[in-house]
């Protein structure tokens, strides 16, 4: 699995409209904003709202303490912004609104820039361009086994952990409503075919080119 947790391929933090990508962002700082539930369920809940209103196909996501990783496609603008910052609006004005009613320290947000005065995402975002079977496949990797990684220790296995798309890919079961197949993703973009429709875990990554069997 070791291949699977490195970045490869084309690194931008631009992203253009009906291309999949693989999209990392920070909280500032590297604090552990979303370490709570009530947290991750703000994110959550924007992807329902984005996947609802047709702004965007989620193939992938993992919500960890400090930063999340979507595999996604922005499908067209929200008024006069993209999905993306619409997402980042949103989550912004909810984790200040949430912070207030926890009466938490908002100091360590504080901002000086001219159009804020809290900042909640770092401006370092990472935006990788999905071109082939094999990279879709490595970045769902690398989600799904992100919380078992030695620093974090989540969990004991990819689908035990509740905000993430292994679920999704062993069961078929999408908690959140929020996921479309990476596969169809694919056929479109790529042109991949494959022999049947079914949905397993150890089907999907096994059958990946770069996957070693027995991963899970």
């Amino acid at each position: 699995m070791a291949d699977a947790f490195k970045y490869s391929g084309e690194r931008k933090s631009f992203q253009s409209f009906n291309e999949p990508y693989f999209w990392t962002s920070v909280i500032k700082d590297w604090k552990h904003l979303l370490k709570n539930d009530e947290m991750k369920m703000i994110i959550i809940k924007s992807f329902q709202w984005l996947k609802q209103n047709e702004l965007v196909n989620i193939y992938g996501y993992i919500i960890m303490p400090n930063h999340i990783h979507v595999l996604w496609e922005q499908l067209k603008m929200n008024g006069k912004e993209t999905p993306k910052a619409s997402f980042e609006k949103y989550t912004g004005h909810m984790f200040l609104k949430q912070l207030r009613i926890n009466k938490e320290n908002l100091s360590e947000f504080e901002t000086e820039q001219d159009d804020r005065n809290y900042l909640f995402w770092q401006r370092d975002l990472l935006a990788v361009l999905i071109r082939d079977r094999q990279l879709a496949g490595d970045k769902l990797d690398y989600m799904h086994y992100n919380p078992l990684q030695p620093h974090w220790q989540l969990c004991e296995d990819p689908i035990k952990y509740q905000f993430s798309s292994a679920r999704f890919y062993e069961t078929g079961r999408d908690e959140f409503g929020i996921l479309t197949h990476y596969m169809d993703c694919l056929q479109k973009h790529c042109q991949v075919r494959t022999p049947d429709k079914k949905k397993g875990y150890d089907r999907i990554f096994n059958s990946l080119p770069g996957c070693k069997k027995g991963c899970k």
